[in-house]
């Protein structure tokens, strides 16, 4: 085995970076901090790494927020401002409560609509075996507030110990709307309340929308609230509210919009600066499942909203475990290698059906990219809004 073979695979790096602030020259701020990071640690830039920027310093360098006064607005001129059905709300003081506020303040009554056991990612208000104790029937059977409190009782998430319920009417009562609170997965149970409708589920909501539509009700999506300017308000022409945080009290940090001149101008000034072909994206939540809590992560509408063209597509890769137990299960040590790495080179593009690729991931590289970037950069105090992945189109022949 010669001594320049190379033995790492796929690395990720979380870059450290500035504190981003409104008006910066983000592109800039990350061409600099990933060159300034490879100087100090002592690795280089090669062809297909991957350079990855969280989605909240690109909205926040965009300057892209807005009140909740703005939503309020947004809301009474789209829903009638009177008694709104708020249906399929996910359960978070981080992503929903801000937005609840602004709804709230723009309607005179709002009609709280909740999933159960559980909201749509996964947050529980009850767990199965509650359910299943009860008799309850959570396909078919509508329960008020007087009776979910009757056969469950207080009910908090496991993780914040949060009474989601009672937050969220509370919530609504202090922005100056009543407030009523029903239990019911069909979305046309609303329409026994309103016909203005704000349905708030993130990746069921065209199924949603539809089904309400044919019924005749004015309905939107937290998609169509924001989707353009309020007063001079931030927005997402694509997505509105979805994939906003809470910024503070009053304001929320939207998803960030038209960057793709961001990563493009990224992938530039590196190959302008190293000579080398990288690719560049933007991502949020990664796409993945808590398996105690049961919480999928991803909040946001998609994973990477922008992307050079390079990250396109799905991995084309063979099961490394199933050539060595079925294709050359009679070889091993030089002899095994040597076959696999002729079969890796040999390959065809398109491996779908191969039973030599059963149990790789048949998913886009984006989301299994971003996932990657969410699970580097954490989402907390590491300072790292920037990855930096190599490797990752590194496959068991490369570098011998």
């Amino acid at each position: 085995m010669g001594t320049s073979e190379r033995r790492v695979g796929t690395v990720s790096r979380g870059i450290r970076c500035p504190i981003i602030r409104e008006g910066d020259d983000l592109a800039a701020i990350v061409v600099d901090s990933v060159l300034e990071a490879a100087e100090s640690e002592g690795f280089a830039i090669r062809d297909r790494d991957i350079i990855a920027v969280t989605e909240s310093v690109v909205a926040r360098s965009q300057g892209n927020y807005a009140s909740v006064d703005a939503i309020a607005e947004d809301v009474r001129n789209k829903l009638g401002g009177e008694t709104i059905g708020v249906i399929f709300p996910i359960l978070s003081r981080n992503r929903f409560a801000i937005c609840l506020r602004g709804i709230a303040q723009g309607a005179r009554k709002v009609v709280l609509m909740l999933s159960y056991p559980s909201d749509e990612v996964g947050n529980a208000l009850l767990t199965m075996d509650q359910i299943d104790a009860s008799g309850v029937n959570p396909y078919s059977d509508v329960l008020t507030l007087d009776k979910y409190r009757e056969i469950f009782g207080k009910t908090v998430h496991e993780f914040t110990g949060v009474d989601y319920v009672k937050y969220y009417c509370d919530l609504i009562e202090q922005s100056g709307a009543e407030a009523e609170v029903i239990f019911a997965n069909h979305p046309e149970v609303i329409l026994n309340y309103t016909n203005n409708v704000l349905t708030c589920d993130i990746h069921t909501r065209a199924r949603t929308k539809r089904i309400l539509k044919a019924k005749g009700a004015n309905v939107c999506g937290l998609d169509d609230i924001l989707n353009a300017p309020v007063n001079g308000s931030g927005y997402n022409e694509k997505y509105g509210l979805l994939g906003s945080n809470k910024s503070t009290e009053g304001m929320v940090k939207l998803f960030p919009r038209d960057a793709m001149p961001l990563v493009t101008r990224i992938q530039a000034e590196i190959w302008a600066r190293t000579g080398k072909h990288v690719e560049v994206m933007v991502y949020g939540d990664g796409a993945f499942k808590d398996p105690v809590g049961k919480i999928w992560e991803l909040a946001d509408p998609v994973v990477s909203p922008f992307y050079t063209p390079g990250l396109d597509g799905t991995p084309n890769e063979l099961k490394l475990k199933y050539l060595a137990d079925n294709d050359f299960a009679h070889l091993s040590g030089d002899a095994l290698r040597a076959a696999i790495v002729g079969k890796i080179k040999e390959k065809k593009s398109d491996l779908v059906g191969d039973m030599a690729s059963q149990g790789t991931t048949p998913r886009r590289l984006t989301d299994l990219i971003g996932s990657l970037c969410d699970l580097t950069s954490g989402s907390g105090d590491k300072g790292t809004p920037v990855i930096l992945i190599q490797g990752y189109f590194d496959n068991y022949t490369s570098g011998r």
